[in-house]
């Protein structure tokens, strides 16, 4: 793509750009305390219309399916233990989902409600179209920063009309509406008053956001308990540290905080690791015992919970691969009818499972460059590609095998006209910027839970093609928003 007639823009727009993130929240916070904002386009991307409404009409669709997936234990214990065995922390995670559901046979109704607050991510193939690269339903964060990206570019499209206009695709293009922040908020209060309905009390519902110790990104979370607040809802944030000696237990399974009262919603924002659940200070002979037994005991009360441990196993690529596997018809013992099996079949890529036969089809005559081998891990830095594929597999042992899976790799449409990155405020302008697209959903208790049916709002995030990890923290990724083109 000849480039030579692209031009930075004058550093007062970079600065303006900047500032207005970091007076709306779109920052990390730095060890110092100070801010620093994230890294985003100039510009919005274009899609087609019609691809964004069918994702909009058929990720909810795919979160009704999780939903009921999650709540049936028997199908997840039976289907997911070989995967318990090959990956520790994953085994972790199948032995406290049965501590909380009882054996086979003797399962125990739990006391948590499920609140599936879900990000299901695509990217727009360019030869398959849009196909689900991951479902995401613990710490499944981001919806404010995907609201203020959409609005960061509304100001630059007020403020600095020209130069939006200069890097925008298609100037007919016209705005994605996006009120993520708004509907995850509508759908955690609407669980958290359902909940509150119970118990005999006059007082604010309340929320509990678990976080990780000393984290950088918490303007996005601090935004959403904003939305909360002007719900009526009081918001408190813990660790799992301080959690395990601050619950304990009210009347009629009411879960109860220290100096708080009774808790109505619980947040997840941590717990996707296993180094979430260690604390050097507590000294304990097995590593992450005594707060993972914090998580479960939340899950023994009476309080809509996101992410329970049935929906964090439901939304693993060990279940997305095997959801991609089976048959359509599959899908109606989870609620689906037939129709919206199908929707869901076609956004699925394809995966397979590693075992022998898989290895020697992959060294012989898969085309290496069509494939990611991806592990069990949330967030960025799990997945491996081309040429690394075949000499991770030589490695493996048998028992490893089934802690990683084989999914057809997606590449997107690169974006027809060059756009500015804006990082640390200074720009670069990058030629072949591909976008990830993920869109929130809020359930509860297997029903829709916002104004749009479950759906609620979208995260767009774009990299280079040449970089494999597009992670906001951990990757070359950039906020992005969305334009529609008809």
């Amino acid at each position: 793509m000849n480039t030579s007639k692209y031009r930075y823009v004058s550093q007062q727009v970079i600065e303006d750009a900047c500032e207005w993130a970091i007076m709306h929240g779109i920052a990390f916070r730095q060890a110092d305390n100070s801010a620093r904002h994230c890294p985003f386009s100039i510009a919005p991307m274009s899609i087609e219309r019609s691809v964004y409404e069918h994702l909009k009409m058929v990720t909810p669709i795919i979160a009704k399916l999780i939903s009921n997936v999650s709540e049936d234990h028997d199908f997840l214990q039976s289907s997911l233990i070989d995967v318990a065995k090959a990956e520790p922390f994953f085994g972790r995670l199948m032995a406290l989902h049965q501590e909380a559901h009882g054996a086979s046979g003797n399962r125990l109704k739990p006391a948590r409600q499920p609140l599936l607050l879900m990000r299901t991510d695509f990217m727009d193939d360019r030869q398959h179209g849009a196909k689900v690269i991951e479902f995401n339903g613990i710490a499944a964060g981001m919806a404010p920063f995907g609201q203020r990206a959409t609005q960061l570019h509304q100001f630059m499209q007020n403020q600095w009309g020209i130069v939006y206009r200069d890097w925008l695709e298609d100037e007919s293009a016209i705005p994605a509406d996006n009120v993520g922040m708004e509907q995850l908020a509508l759908g955690i209060a609407t669980a958290a008053k359902k909940v509150k309905t119970r118990f005999s009390e006059d007082d604010k519902p309340t929320f509990l956001m678990v976080v990780q110790k000393n984290e950088d990104n918490v303007y996005d979370q601090h935004l959403l308990e904003v939305e909360l607040q002007k719900l009526s809802m009081r918001t408190v944030r813990r660790t799992f540290e301080q959690l395990s000696t601050q619950l304990y237990t009210g009347d009629n399974q009411r879960l109860m905080l220290d100096n708080i009262g009774g808790v109505d919603v619980v947040y997840l924002r941590s717990g996707y690791q296993y180094i979430d659940y260690c604390s050097p200070e507590l000294d304990e002979p097995v590593c992450g015992y005594t707060l993972s037994q914090t998580r479960l005991f939340m899950e023994k009360h009476y309080v809509a919970i996101n992410a329970t441990f049935s929906q964090q196993l439901a939304t693993s690529k060990s279940m997305q691969m095997l959801l991609t596997t089976m048959p359509a018809e599959d899908y109606i013992r989870w609620g689906l009818t037939l129709e919206e099996a199908t929707l869901v079949k076609s956004v699925l890529a394809d995966m397979k499972p590693v075992n022998v036969e898989t290895i020697a089809w992959f060294n012989s005559s898969a085309n290496q460059n069509e494939w990611v081998l991806k592990n069990q891990g949330e967030g960025g830095g799990h997945c491996i590609f081309g040429a690394d594929i075949k000499a991770k597999l030589s490695q493996m042992t048998q028992e490893e095998y089934d802690a990683w899976a084989l999914m057809q790799r997606l590449y997107p449409h690169e974006r027809e006209k060059p756009t500015i990155a804006v990082r640390d405020a200074k720009q670069t302008i990058v030629t072949d910027l591909v976008s990830e697209i993920g869109l929130f959903t809020a359930h509860y208790q297997g029903e829709p839970a916002t104004e749009f049916e479950g759906y609620a709002g979208y995260l767009i995030r774009s990299k280079p093609a040449s970089e494999n990890e597009g992670g906001i923290h951990s990757g070359k990724g950039i906020l992005d928003s969305l334009v529609l083109v008809d």
